[in-house]
């Protein structure tokens, strides 16, 4: 954020000492919300178990009260806003930003609420943001994977700001716009989707979940959070400095001697770091054109309607099977040809567009609508990832797998 604003300042950008100032603070606190196990346990309300899957489309009445009582629990606040609550809240570090008036601004800033230079809260929060460009290089260089190698200099060196304050990069360093896209992309691919990483981080959101709903039945959660109110008492009280990743350390370490076998089984696996088997990956691109690809859709439909059967032929409880997708991957936000709700998408909301400066406007456009680039045929597809996993880890787990794997295979065939 330092660098970018003495290059603001080289290019006549007018941003006052205060103003920077505190974009320096949102930025060093942008992450200050982060739960342990960062997003999985964040999104833990939006989980969904096995059973639920597969029972989807039958709707009994046990899974209509499971929905009606997950509805009427509030849900776990995302980071951006336990952040806030964080930075308004703690009488120490509201002192340290110098006073609550100041820290509610920078809290405005990293979370883009309530702020009256929305472009300046797109550095903090945006498709090209501070963030967005340090994460790559940094995860590229722990992992040994060279896809988050962005040219970061050049990035920096051509930030523009238009007169009506929407901030984007100079046509010429349009090259390194699609690097750091397609870089972005393989990182997902490569490293954040990877398939052990994402196995062991289903089994642990499996988990979490069955011991919230657990605990929104009136159960032992082995100390979960309840609901979103516990999550609000909890970052705003002294307890604060004990949410670390050890908090759910010792959830899974007290889970693993759970009576319910399906509980235990899965704290297991992530214990002993005996990750999920992968059964079968199916993989592909989609596009407005073309919106489900057929492979997937049997895949799906197949896991869904063939699972319970799978499980009972094998001996193995039907909770022990995760069925996941990635989230979806795009070069960016938004392409060219989008659906109707994309295009209420885009009116709503255009933070995650990357913009570029044509040199002949005055304000930024999409990347993805300049025609010279290989964003605008490639812009609205998407790559998608299904995968079927396994929590089984018995003496016969080789022979077991294996068969499982034979039984699967063609279940994205017609």
């Amino acid at each position: 954020m330092g660098r970018i604003l003495d290059i603001a300042e080289r290019n006549g950008i007018q941003i006052s000492k205060e103003e920077c100032a505190d974009l320096r603070l949102a930025a060093v606190l942008h992450d200050i919300g982060h739960y342990p196990y960062s997003h999985l346990f964040e999104k833990v309300h939006k989980v969904k178990l096995t059973e639920e899957f597969v029972e989807e489309d039958t709707q009994n009445s046990l899974n209509a009260e499971k929905a009606r009582i997950t509805q009427s629990v509030p849900k776990y606040p995302d980071h951006e806003e336990v952040g806030k609550l964080i930075v308004t809240s703690h009488k120490d570090l509201v002192e340290a930003i110098g006073g609550l008036d100041r820290a509610k601004r920078i809290a405005d800033l990293f979370s883009g609420s309530s702020v009256e230079n929305k472009q300046q809260s797109k550095l903090i929060h945006s498709s090209f943001d501070m963030d967005r460009l340090d994460y790559p290089l940094r995860d590229s260089h722990a992992t040994g994977v060279p896809y988050g190698q962005i040219d970061l200099n050049y990035l920096l060196n051509n930030l523009k700001v238009s007169p009506a304050g929407m901030v984007g990069i100079s046509e010429r360093a349009l090259p390194a716009v699609e690097h750091m896209l397609l870089g972005r992309f393989y990182m997902h691919r490569t490293v954040y989707f990877h398939k052990t990483t994402f196995g062991l981080e289903q089994a642990c959101a499996q988990l979490l979940r069955r011991l919230n709903l657990r605990h929104e039945n009136g159960g032992d959660p082995h100390n979960m959070p309840k609901d979103g109110n516990s999550i609000e008492e909890l970052v705003q009280s002294e307890d604060l400095s004990e949410f670390t990743d050890a908090y759910i350390d010792q959830i899974i370490h007290h889970a693993c001697h759970d009576e319910n076998t399906v509980v235990a089984a899965l704290a297991q696996t992530i214990a002993s770091r005996q990750p999920p088997k992968l059964l079968k990956e199916v993989n592909a691109i989609q596009t407005i054109q073309n919106p489900q690809a057929v492979d997937i859709a049997l895949f799906q439909n197949n896991c869904r309607n063939k699972l319970r059967t799978l499980a009972e032929d094998h001996a193995i409880p039907l909770e022990h099977f995760l069925f996941c997708k990635t989230n979806p991957l795009r070069l960016e936000k938004r392409g060219h040809l989008v659906s109707g709700e994309g295009l209420q998408d885009m009116a709503s909301d255009d933070k995650e567009i990357t913009r570029v400066f044509r040199d002949d406007q005055e304000e930024p456009i999409s990347v993805v609508d300049i025609k010279h680039s290989l964003l605008y045929e490639r812009g609205n597809f998407t790559f998608h990832t299904l995968r079927l996993y396994v929590v089984y880890n018995e003496s016969d787990a080789v022979e077991k797998v294996e068969k499982l794997r034979n039984a699967v295979k063609d279940w994205d065939k017609s």
